[in-house]
């Protein structure tokens, strides 16, 4: 075991003269829905939503990026604005697991070579897609699980601002929003066909959610010739 602590402390001290291309780290913050139900507030976090992270830097200005993030989507009619949802007193939480691939663009040249303090924003989007539960509101206003689950497909867009706090760990901030092709993640439109009846709200306007939150990803990797791309 000694023999084996001091080999990767020489190799990550090996790595401190050499730059940077991949980051893998965590997620950590929150998550809020937009939709038919609860708040229309677009920043608004009130679940825990964590994961991971990968990227791939091609350049100082771009890098390849894919994350899954784990949350419990929430909404309640009675924290809305709107009189007429606070009446109605819906309310829900979702289970909600998010992969999402894409690519991320920095504002100034973010260049992992320079071992050198610096920051940028930067602006992410891509493709995402979300598994969550399926349910609905009866006609009383209980809500009912369908028993089943969805994959609700989506485009991602953040911003956020990054940091080299040391030669491998990169702190970020990030606000993402998340524009999905699906009216079903907060029971408005049962999954169901024969369910119909059950629908409400504006079904010509699809959901939305938000996650808010931190990154720390750790760098490591040869020096590329990023002459090429």
């Amino acid at each position: 075991m000694r023999y084996l602590l001091v080999f990767l402390l020489a190799l990550l001290v090996s790595q401190t003269s050499h730059a940077q291309i991949y980051e893998f780290g965590i997620f950590a913050g929150g998550s809020n829905f937009i939709g038919d139900v609860g708040s229309t507030n677009y920043i608004s976090p009130n679940q825990v939503a964590f994961g991971g992270i990968v990227k791939w830097n091609r350049s100082p200005r771009h890098a390849y990026r894919a994350s899954i993030i784990f949350t419990n989507l929430e909404a309640v009619d009675s924290k809305s604005d709107d009189p007429r949802r606070r009446q109605r007193n819906y309310g829900f939480r979702n289970g909600l697991f998010e992969a999402s691939l894409g690519m991320e663009f920095t504002f100034f040249d973010f260049n992992l070579h320079d071992v050198s303090l610096k920051g940028t924003p930067y602006l992410y989007t891509g493709i995402s897609v979300a598994r969550h539960e399926n349910f609905f509101f009866d006609n009383n206003g209980r809500l009912t699980s369908e028993n089943t689950n969805s994959w609700a497909y989506g485009i991602p867009m953040t911003l956020g601002y990054k940091v080299s706090i040391s030669p491998h760990f990169i702190l970020g901030a990030e606000i993402g929003a998340r524009y999905t092709f699906s009216d079903e993640l907060d029971g408005s439109v049962p999954d169901a066909d024969f369910r119909e009846q059950f629908s409400f709200g504006n079904t010509n306007s699809n959901d939305w959610y938000v996650f808010s939150g931190f990154t720390l990803t750790y760098t490591f990797g040869q020096k590329p010739c990023y002459c090429d791309f």
